[in-house]
């Protein structure tokens, strides 16, 4: 139950954007320019930097629905992204992306946690001034985001269908369209 009163049936973080839309409208603009608008990195990489800093920060909310998401770019590879929330360094996603995932789990636990030698690592592999940028307001943001999500103790389906679903919607149109389309 949530420490605050929620629509009923709206979960995680669409049940906090219909109790507060003047706040949802700037979340949602910043979500789909992370994460869906052009972008060098693709969506699915971007969808699996939110993913992963969800998981670890145990939002289970935020790295389901990520989660998918990331799957739907990927054509429904769910073992991928389970292998990224398990260990990024093993996973089989590119080299920029694990030098990517390593900063974002820096961010995750703290900013000053992040070293000139993991930015070094992440250019060697490819990664740019922007990509580099991005990775961390991503993880950032993402830090807000899981907090914002179970600060107030949000519902979260446990059937993973739900997720599913939601996800070519959200993965097609966006993050914008998410406060007109809580219900």
């Amino acid at each position: 139950m949530a420490h605050i009163k929620l629509a009923e049936g709206l979960p995680g973080i669409r049940g906090l954007f219909a109790f507060r839309p003047e706040t949802a409208k700037p979340l949602c603009e910043l979500g789909d320019v992370l994460l869906h608008q052009p972008n060098s990195l693709t969506a699915a990489d971007r969808e699996l930097i939110a993913t992963y800093v969800s998981s670890q920060n145990d939002c289970f909310y935020c790295q389901t629905s990520h989660g998918a998401i990331a799957a739907y770019h990927l054509g429904g590879d769910e073992s991928t992204v389970a292998e990224v929330k398990k260990d990024p360094l093993t996973a089989p996603i590119s080299d920029k992306l694990k030098a990517l995932l390593a900063i974002a789990g820096k961010v995750q636990k703290g900013g000053k946690q992040v070293h000139s030698e993991d930015i070094e690592k992440a250019r060697q592999q490819g990664a740019t001034d922007r990509e580099i940028h991005d990775t961390v307001l991503i993880a950032a943001a993402f830090c807000m985001y899981n907090r914002y999500v179970d600060g107030l103790t949000t519902w979260a389906p446990q059937d993973l269908e739900s997720y599913r679903e939601r996800a070519a919607a959200v993965a097609t149109g966006g993050y914008q369209r998410i406060p007109a389309t809580i219900g």
